[in-house]
């Protein structure tokens, strides 16, 4: 009795591997992409119960209930504030030539703002030096200071921020601060405290736990890093609120823009759309949306994109602009983790005779990722690609540059977690100057660079192949 007993609890246990191995065959093809796809149903093939329990918990790339009924409350609450923004006598079409004039007509569309004219880019490439620019223009701030970041660490270049937030407080001056729960889990509650007994407004975005009534899926992060001083100066970029070496034995190298010009109220603007996100507080006010002067000639245009942005994607932009291109791209992204339709893009502009730079980090901080990417090298250096690896540091910098005439800088990695997961931030810059001062950085990473040849990557040992493309077979779920 006891061995049927075992036979029956064994064939019951067989079964249910194979209900759900047809069960998820027909589900999980809806509404996701192709790699995707593959990645889960490969990973419920092999192990079905496993597979189902984290399908259950980040299977879908939709936020919790609570999180996209409040999201559908935004447009009415911010429709004073959208119309404000889209009547400025900045805003300005690009001129661009007609390779890239369809790349520019699916930025409008894709993102809720428009292109503004009359701004000043400042690119800031030294670590030190942007922490120090911005705890100065803190330390100037008359009227509010608002920051938005993934990382917030309580170490030393966290204190240099939260001092100068303390002495804006003094001053009078509001200050509100937005914390990805996740991302700063290591912290948040020291930097939370610290923040909160100085007088800072600060919450922490997307809180995870199982006994929290509101809590968010940990994979779905607000990996923004986004700075508004008085709505009239503006930062985005790549680097969080902490130390250059906060990882052991790796040292970031990153890029922020510091941007002035009516453009700041569209930053504004996802700060603001962020906050009511999180506290359901709207705030639309005069003094955080200030008429602002010309302070220079760049035309640029802020993109939000992720789960709240289905719409937005920046994935699809990257491939937009590289099929536009007509003479050069470069992408620079410390993780890469490209979809098919990016990689024919890459291709398919390389036939075409346009010169395909990609900029990656030779030190790296994430194994799996990094195994991942590379075995997609081979492929893309014998289309023609050119694959760079930074030596020195880990480039964390993300941006990409077009022809001439279009920049792209922020805080979105050239992999399906940025295009599908995380909310992001992207600047989109149209102008000769900034695109030059742009190029001028990536020929210094180029000098400091490490560039693949196809014959001496196909000679790396058998086992390194093996295990990168196992790893490439979970890369849509990275």
């Amino acid at each position: 009795m006891n061995i049927l007993g075992h036979l029956s609890w064994g064939a019951i246990y067989f079964a249910s591997e194979w209900i759900i191995r047809l069960v998820m065959l027909i589900v999980v093809p809806f509404r996701r992409s192709p790699e995707a796809a593959k990645g889960w149903l490969l990973f419920v093939f092999f192990l079905p119960w496993p597979a189902l329990l984290l399908y259950h918990v980040i299977g879908r790339p939709n936020y919790p209930r609570w999180r996209r009924e409040r999201f559908a409350k935004l447009p009415a609450a911010f429709a004073q504030v959208t119309a404000r923004i889209g009547a400025l006598s900045a805003c300005q079409e690009p001129e661009l030539p007609g390779n890239l004039q369809q790349a520019a007509t699916l930025i409008q569309n894709l993102g809720r703002f428009p292109t503004m004219d009359g701004n000043d880019i400042a690119l800031l490439s030294s670590y030190d030096g942007s922490v120090a620019r911005l705890v100065a223009d803190i330390d100037g701030a008359t009227n509010h200071v608002h920051l938005l970041y993934y990382i917030f660490a309580d170490d030393r270049t966290g204190w240099s921020v939260i001092d100068a937030l303390a002495r804006a407080v003094e001053r009078g001056v509001t200050c509100r601060v937005l914390i990805d729960a996740l991302g700063s889990r290591a912290w948040a509650p020291r930097v939370v405290a610290a923040l909160a007994e100085r007088g800072v407004a600060v919450h922490l975005v997307l809180p995870v736990g199982l006994l929290r009534r509101k809590s968010a899926r940990a994979d779905l992060r607000n990996h923004r890093k986004i700075a508004v001083i008085d709505g009239r100066i503006g930062y985005v970029g790549s680097q969080n609120i902490v130390d250059a070496d906060f990882k052991p034995g790796i040292v970031n190298q990153e890029l922020v823009v510091r941007v002035t010009g009516p453009v700041v109220q569209e930053l504004q603007g996802v700060f603001v759309a962020d906050w009511f996100m999180e506290t359901q507080q709207v705030l639309e006010s005069h003094e955080l949306f200030p008429e602002l002067p010309r302070t220079g000639n760049a035309v640029a245009q802020v993109l939000p994109s992720g789960p709240d942005y289905p719409e937005a994607s920046v994935g699809r932009l990257i491939e937009a602009l590289v099929h536009g291109a007509r003479r050069r791209v470069v992408i620079t992204t410390p993780y890469f983790i490209p979809s098919e339709a990016l990689l024919n893009a890459l291709s398919t502009a390389t036939l075409r005779g346009v010169e395909v730079h990609l900029v990656l980090s030779k030190p790296v901080d994430q194994i799996l990722v990094s195994l991942a990417q590379r075995s997609y090298y081979s492929q893309l250096l014998a289309a023609g690609v050119r694959i760079h690896l930074y030596r020195d540091k880990l480039l964390h910098a993300k941006h990409l540059s077009v022809d001439r005439r279009v920049s792209l800088i922020g805080s979105s990695n050239v992999d399906m977690r940025s295009f599908v997961l995380n909310s992001e931030v992207s600047l989109i810059v149209f102008d000769r100057d900034v695109n030059a001062e742009l190029r001028a950085e990536q020929e210094r990473y180029f000098a400091t660079s490490e560039e693949l040849s196809l014959e001496t990557w196909r000679a790396r040992p058998m086992t390194s192949k093996v295990i990168e493309n196992i790893a490439r077979l979970v890369s849509p779920l990275l």
